[in-house]
């Protein structure tokens, strides 16, 4: 496996600096309160039709809406989502990408790298083997034109079911020093688009820390340049679903933060930063995301409408939930 720094330890050691400013200033012993894809037909392979339909949500022509049918956001039924990790995918998924992106393509703006990036790795499977309900994270990169954009890579982080990161280089206010976390590198990695734009990872639904809704960051880099870094949510009803129904996510409680209060995502057009998400004969999630770069770096980055914030006010130390924001 090719391990890849990511060069970004200046942004990191800054984010740091600012949340441990705004935690000094709070005091020791401070309460937590936290407030609860265009002309473009996609024909490259996916690992087949087996799967279930993908999905009914609606292309807006400016990313893709959330969706909102049964098989998007589940069931609610006990055990319809699978566990066991990724190795009890079948892999047997549809493209979700081959209707098309409508027929604008608006830009991803960027949102807060964070301070728990750390380390990558180069693979498809990020799992490490921790157990979790399966998914396959989908991606397609695009331009303002909605042309696919080939060699780009996707570097992406989560944290694990548990609300924790991994990673020895990550800060302990990600990992919370727990030595499991610091030794592993699950649930990072990084991969190159094929000449359709398109990537694939094989992950485990994250999981809540308090004062963040669920999250998945990125960053989008071409010829080593970067060109945003943003985060990606699920959909609320789905997020409720798995954390009150599914082993591991349902031991720790009801998320204290949802998408529209979070303190990163909660101003912006949810829609253009929602996965779209359909459960699979096997039981995993399909997840899919279109992402929409600047042409050239030439051009202005926007900024997510939530503000891509550090932590808000009164976020702290772990209050159960995992490590403090974002």
């Amino acid at each position: 496996m090719k391990y890849l720094s990511g060069g970004l330890t200046k942004r990191v050691d800054e984010e740091l600096r600012i949340i441990s400013r705004r935690k000094a200033l709070r005091g020791i012993g401070a309460a937590f309160v936290a407030a609860p894809f265009a002309k473009l037909l996609i024909g490259c392979s996916s690992d087949g039709d087996a799967g279930t339909s993908s999905g009914t949500g609606t292309d807006s022509g400016t990313g893709t809406d959330s969706a909102t049918n049964a098989d998007a956001i589940g069931t609610g039924e006990a055990g319809a989502w699978a566990t066991g990790g990724t190795a009890v995918m079948t892999g047997n998924y549809p493209d979700p990408f081959t209707s098309g992106l409508g027929s604008a393509c608006t830009l991803t703006c960027a949102a807060t790298l964070g301070p728990c990036y750390a380390q990558t790795i180069e693979r498809k499977d990020i799992s490490e083997g921790h157990d979790g309900l399966p998914v396959r994270l989908a991606f397609l990169v695009v331009d303002e034109s909605c042309t696919p954009v080939a060699n780009a890579s996707i570097d992406i982080w989560h944290c694990a079911p548990e609300g924790l990161y991994s990673g020895s280089d990550a800060s302990d206010f990600c990992t919370s020093g727990d030595a499991t976390a610091r030794a592993a590198r699950w649930f990072r990695g990084v991969q190159t688009t094929d000449s359709n734009g398109r990537v694939d990872f094989d992950t485990c639904f994250p999981g809540w820390y308090s004062s963040r809704t669920i999250h998945i960051h990125f960053t989008i880099r071409i010829n080593g340049t970067e060109y945003v870094t943003s985060q990606l949510v699920f959909d609320d009803a789905l997020d409720d679903e798995i954390v009150s129904t599914q082993p591991l996510y349902n031991t720790r409680g009801a998320r204290d933060t949802t998408n529209t209060n979070d303190n990163v995502v909660g101003g912006a057009d949810l829609a253009n930063y929602t996965f779209e998400t359909a459960r699979m004969s096997d039981g995993a999630m399909l997840a899919w995301k279109a992402i929409v770069v600047r042409s050239s770096t030439s051009t202005a980055l926007c900024s997510i409408g939530g503000g891509g914030g550090g932590p808000r006010d009164g976020g702290g130390p772990r209050d159960g939930g995992g490590p403090p924001p974002p």
